[in-house]
């Protein structure tokens, strides 16, 4: 269940939602949820000497972002096709018995700007600034200013608190201030242990091993 504003205001007394700074924040609340703005810090992708990112090899993401600050008041331009990651000014914790939902803004959508390419969910125990994977898909050069509203964040009930919230296991991007580039690497000591336990039980296998033998 998405909750209202009426609900967001209850949730942020009770201290269920904790959102910093709270300059400004009783403006931003919105029917169904309420308005982030961009931070100042931007990690740029940019070309290294390898042909490919390859998923299990670290080394290959060596060099592929460079962080950029901009201060307020001055411009960050991104361009055509770009892809960007960026931070919300707003940091927000959220209870074990809450979701939270990044969302974009029609007025900069209808620009070209999206704010996420797939990561739009944060767990229930979620603690952190939210890093966006900001893209232009129009044909011109925006300029996006920091402090600027870029973002809706909406809020979920869950049917009941989690057993495990957020940052209580191996939770990559936990407490993060500003943007951070793929964990996916981190992924992969457990793939590989996982790959090792089911190498050669895949069906249809064995028959090759047969003609090997």
């Amino acid at each position: 269940m998405i909750l209202s504003d009426r609900d967001i205001r209850q949730a942020l007394k009770e201290g269920k939602i904790t959102i910093t700074p709270v300059d400004g924040l009783e403006s931003r609340i919105g029917p169904d949820g309420i308005d982030f703005r961009l931070g100042h810090t931007f990690l740029v992708f940019e070309r290294n000497k390898q042909p490919y990112i390859d998923p299990r090899r670290k080394e290959t993401a060596k060099g592929m972002t460079r962080p950029i600050v901009v201060k307020t008041g001055e411009p960050f331009i991104i361009h055509p096709h770009e892809l960007v990651l960026a931070t919300t000014l707003e940091r927000v914790s959220l209870s074990d018995d809450l979701l939270g939902r990044l969302e974009g803004r029609s007025s900069l959508g209808r620009l070209g700007i999206i704010v996420h390419s797939t990561a739009s969910v944060f767990h229930p125990g979620w603690d952190g600034t939210a890093t966006m994977e900001l893209g232009n898909l129009g044909v011109m050069p925006i300029a996006l200013y920091p402090r600027m509203r870029i973002c809706t964040f909406t809020f979920e009930r869950m049917s009941s608190p989690v057993e495990r919230p957020y940052g209580t296991g191996k939770s990559k991007y936990q407490g993060q201030t500003g943007p951070l580039p793929s964990g996916v690497w981190d992924e992969l000591e457990d793939e590989l242990a996982e790959e090792q336990l089911h190498r050669g039980k895949q069906p249809g296998l064995e028959l090759f091993e047969e003609e090997e033998a």
